[in-house]
């Protein structure tokens, strides 16, 4: 019996610049991001705060490119929901790469823009409002001080 898999990746980041879209012959956008994840805690042996932030490739198709090229900046906070998928390409030198990416595309793919658009960001005019749809406007979630927590589970 053949079981089937599932290729899912959910990221809640920032982005590290402002989308870069582009349009293939047959007027399809393609919209790059570069999605940053951080995460923190304190070690234990220095007490010291670390923080590990990891770089994700996303690459987003459709008019939901087009919707992020538009309304996304440097620093937005964004919630992407797509599937792993590593491509094989070559350098100038002729050397096979391979790059592996989220993307986001079909009905699967999901970009949710979670800043608030109420004004101009970092003194940048902004001319249009987002649409309210691809706009999460849920109150700030106020994040638990789980310094207290001891890491070592007792089973």
């Amino acid at each position: 019996m053949k079981m089937a898999g599932i290729n899912k990746v959910i990221l809640v980041g920032n982005l590290g610049a402002k989308p870069e879209v582009k349009y293939a012959a047959n007027g399809n956008a393609i919209a790059n991001l570069s999605v940053a994840t951080s995460e923190s805690w304190t070690d234990k042996n220095t007490g010291q705060k670390q923080e590990k932030t990891e770089w994700h490739r996303v690459s987003i198709f459709g008019k939901l490119a087009e919707i992020a090229g538009q309304y996304l900046d440097k620093g937005s906070k964004v919630y992407v929901e797509g599937k792993l998928q590593t491509r094989k390409w070559q350098d100038k030198n002729g050397q096979d790469r391979y790059t592996t990416e989220v993307v986001v595309s079909g009905f699967n793919g999901t970009l949710q823009m979670l800043d608030r658009r109420d004004g101009p960001a970092d003194g940048a005019s902004q001319s249009t409002p987002a649409p309210q749809a691809a706009t999460a406007s849920a109150d700030p979630i106020t994040p638990v001080d789980n310094s207290g927590f001891d890491d070592d589970i007792p089973f």
